[in-house]
This record gives structure tokens, sequence and C-alpha cells, in this order.
């Protein structure tokens, strides 16, 4: 797993540990077996768009809601218990932020080529020249067109959380770029002092 991968994953287990252990705080935090409400419809419903829960959203969770979970879990390198926490709710928000990335920027693409944007947005916060946190990357000021023209705020398919995925599990087409664009709508001519890598569909990968 990424160092910054692994330490946002500590960071949320640690968040998890402080906020359970302060005086005051309810369970509504943790959802799990036999957990009802809007909390869990809401859960559901993340699971559904992300291609883990193949039934509709019913605010009771039940075993299918645990193994869609554990199955979100297993997939993103946290620890699989099925229940739903601060841990993999903070997971299940950056990868959703990388997925409407991944969307806006390349839905029109290949599998292929949607899996290296997810990529070069990890590659990114792995680099000590960009933030360290997955919005700090997707965010920063002119980074990515869809962010700038709202296409990022589309509604992403399963194609590119199942992108997200393949990259998050280490597969990266890319072979490491840090950037990428279309030549043909390329707007600032600082992009191409950036070594290119390879080309998958209209986007070049550089470094």
């Amino acid at each position: 797993m990424k160092n910054k991968l692994l330490f946002s994953t500590i960071f949320a287990i640690m968040a998890t540990i402080f906020i359970f252990a302060s005086p005051g705080t309810t369970k509504a935090s943790m959802l799990e077996m036999e957990a009802q409400g809007p909390e869990v419809t809401a859960l559901q419903q993340e699971l559904i768009q992300m291609g883990y829960l193949h039934t509709n959203a019913t605010g009771y969770y039940g075993p299918a809601t645990t193994q869609a979970v554990r199955q979100f879990q297993s997939d993103f390198g946290l620890i699989v218990d099925g229940a739903a926490g601060m841990q993999t709710d903070h997971r299940m928000n950056e990868v959703t932020s990388v997925a409407k990335a991944v969307y806006g920027e390349a839905r029109g693409e290949s599998f292929e080529g949607q899996i290296g944007v997810a990529a070069v947005i990890l590659n990114r916060l792995e680099s000590a020249e960009f933030p360290n946190e997955v919005n700090g990357v997707i965010q920063q000021q002119n980074a990515f067109t869809a962010v700038a023209d709202g296409q990022y705020n589309m509604t992403p398919d399963q194609t590119a959380y199942e992108a997200v995925k393949q990259a998050w599990k280490g597969y990266d087409p890319s072979y490491g770029s840090m950037y990428y664009y279309n030549p043909e709508e390329v707007t600032s001519d600082w992009i191409w002092t950036r070594t290119p890598n390879l080309s998958i569909g209209q986007h070049v990968f550089a470094s």
C-alpha cells in the first residue's frame, strides 16, 4: 500500500479511537449489523452506486449490507469487519472523490484510460510536490479541467469506481505518470515541458 494511503488509513483509525473514547459520543458514527435508519439508507445507496450492494436500499443493516461493506474494506485496504465506522466512511469519501474526477475527466475513454487517470491522482498523492490528501490533490487550483468546468459534480458510474479500485490496488497503466493531457486541447505551453510516457486513447500521460 502506498505510503500516503497508509497514512490516511492510520489517521482514520486514530480518529475513530479518539471519537469513540470521548464522553457523550453516540453510536451513530458506527453502523453495523441490525442498525436501522436514514444513515443506513445513505450507506446502502453509496454501496449500490459503487457496485457493492445488489439489493434496494432498505434502511436495515442486514447480511447483504455487511457483506458489501466487507468487500469494500477488502478492496481498499481496510480492516475487514463488516461495520461501517469512521475509517470506512473516510475511505468511501476518498474513493468517491477520485471516481468523480475520473468520470468528469475520462468517461469517454477506455477502461484502461480511466484507470490511468485514477493512477495519476494516486501518484500525485504519493509525491511531495502535491497535497497529501485526496481532496487536496483533486481540488488543487487548475489541476483538473473537470473541477474547473463543473463536470466533477456529475455522478460517477460503476466503471469509474471500478477504475479507481484497480488503481488503488496498484495497477498503473500510466507507468508512474504525474500528468496527463489531451494534445488537441492544451491551453498552457507548460505541459510540453513534461516528459511523455505513453498515450492511452486521447490522453498523453507524462512525468
